[in-house]
């Protein structure tokens, strides 16, 4: 069977089929379904390819030009001609070692973008030695300018790319045609999540649920936002068929044990119908997950997530150096920005807002942000309470009276969290991370939420370019949670990436 994509929301482990005499006897044949679903992925990566040879053609041209120039002539640029027409096959064969074009790695998460600039490293690498070995003097400006920019270019060619399939899977175009197996409970929410995520490309058209009356061919369940019912759990072929489905999910539940996944991965590689198994782990993403197998079980090996270590220490260097350059590069913007908060006609008063927020190991400290809300903002909160937007423990209103219009604004384009840059050089706070919380908050969190203050708040996180004010109180926990379950430094410089174009698309912010 090909592999589905794994989310990086609900783990999903895919279960190898083991064929029998009987079922290998079983004609050949593949479902509508997933005959069209490859020829879209085929597509898709065709126009990868195409891309990255137009892309290293590119760079070996503009580097070419930069270094050599076009009036000029000689032996030695001849000579490059040769290596600017080899250099874009030499890009693709470097992005084809690193898997860059396997399936499983694109679409979602950031392991493409990664191995792209893997590619990049193993690319100069490989030039490198070449050059040695073969005593051929290749000019570092040349090196220098084309290999960088084939992989930056690369990384936001595929950003593009991937931009455009996921607005086609908003539009319901291109998805993975999926039938839920488990109890309803658990397909209504694992429904509810990959139709909010469409992402993801996972489309729900059906579901079987246990054995019951109501599980009857034909039959639709009254629970809103529950798939179609296309029987119980020994009808899932069946449903696969009728649903035109090309992939299968089974959700944890007791009654499907590992003989009954084995036999139903029998019926559904007949029709090339992908099987995945869904974990009973909440937001741990796959390069935290190894299985090992042992006498013929499979085991999955979960690990802890890099809460110390190196990693944490490039972490700290990165924030420092970077609110250092930031803070530096702004200093004008802010003063200007100060002034107009303090001398802004009917909302005088202080520049900066200061409050205090709870950061790492629940320690609290003070916050900085330009004030876009007039001075007896607090005194007025009690009166509108009863107007919360937000269905969680924070005070979120889209039409607050209270904000003055240059703090509408600022809150819209997020300049108002432009002073935090200090909290980061206190080391209060992170570029990236969850949300600063309140002391009011942190005193209503159940256990589970605690686990949010091991790291440092930040700036910016997931749940700031997964929606920001517009998401649900649970939905914010979820992300925070999940941040600190699965942090990598890609991680964190994706998300920044993400962050400029939610400001820019001012999308939930108020």
């Amino acid at each position: 069977m090909r592999a589905a994509e794994i989310t990086e929301e609900a783990p999903f482990i895919h279960q190898t089929s083991l064929i029998d005499s009987k079922v290998a006897e079983a004609p050949f044949r593949s479902s509508a379904a997933a005959v069209r679903r490859l020829a879209w992925r085929t597509r898709y990566v065709i126009g990868l390819v195409t891309l990255d040879f137009l892309i290293g053609l590119g760079a070996a041209v503009a580097a070419f030009t930069l270094r050599f120039g076009i009036a000029e002539d000689g032996p030695n640029k001849q000579a490059y001609v040769l290596v600017t027409c080899l250099l874009p096959f030499a890009w693709l064969v470097s992005l084809a070692i690193n898997r860059a074009y396997e399936p499983r790695r694109l679409f979602v998460g950031n392991d493409e973008y990664e191995r792209v600039l893997r590619s990049g490293l193993g690319l100069t690498a490989a030039l490198a030695i070449a050059a040695f070995s073969f005593d051929y003097r290749l000019a570092r400006g040349y090196l220098i300018i084309a290999v960088p920019l084939a992989t930056l270019a690369g990384v936001c060619g595929r950003y593009v790319v991937r931009q455009r399939l996921h607005r086609q899977w908003g539009r319901g175009e291109r998805l993975t045609r999926v039938i839920l197996v488990g109890h309803e409970q658990t397909v209504l929410e694992t429904t509810r999540r990959l139709r909010r995520e469409r992402y993801h490309g996972l489309g729900v058209v059906g579901a079987c649920l246990p054995a019951t009356a109501s599980t009857a061919p034909g039959y639709h369940r009254p629970t809103p936002g529950l798939p179609p019912v296309y029987g119980n759990f020994e009808k899932v072929a069946e449903a696969v068929s009728r649903a035109e489905a090309d992939t299968v999910i089974v959700l944890s539940c007791p009654e499907i044990d590992g003989a009954a996944v084995r036999r139903l991965a029998w019926q559904l590689e007949r029709n090339e119908i992908d099987l995945i198994v869904a974990s009973s782990l909440i937001d741990v993403a796959g390069d935290r997950t190894t299985i090992r197998p042992v006498d013929g079980l499979p085991l999955l090996h979960v690990e802890h997530p890099r809460l110390k270590g190196a990693r944490r220490v490039a972490k700290e260097i990165f924030d420092q150096v970077s609110a250092l350059m930031l803070l530096t590069l702004a200093a004008p913007l802010l003063l200007t920005i100060a002034l107009v908060v303090r001398f802004a006609p009917g909302a005088r008063g202080p520049a900066i807002f200061r409050q205090e927020r709870v950061g790492r190991g629940g320690k609290p400290f003070m916050i900085y942000k330009f004030r876009t809300m007039y001075v007896d903002a607090e005194a007025r909160l009690a009166e509108l309470r009863h107007l919360n937007d937000s269905d969680g423990t924070l005070f979120k209103m889209k039409s607050d009276p209270r904000v003055t219009p240059v703090g509408r604004i600022l809150r819209r384009l997020s300049l108002d969290e432009l002073p935090q840059l200090l909290n980061v050089l206190t080391r209060d706070m992170s570029l990236v991370g969850p949300r600063p919380p309140l002391q009011r908050e942190v005193a209503q969190y159940p256990a589970d939420m605690r686990r949010r203050l091991v790291v440092k708040p930040g700036l910016t996180g997931l749940w700031q370019v997964s929606g920001r004010s517009d998401l649900s109180w649970e939905e914010s926990i979820r992300l925070d949670l999940s941040y600190v379950e699965n942090w990598t430094l890609s991680m964190d410089l994706a998300i920044l990436a993400r962050t400029l174009i939610a400001v820019l698309r001012r999308s939930g912010a108020y």
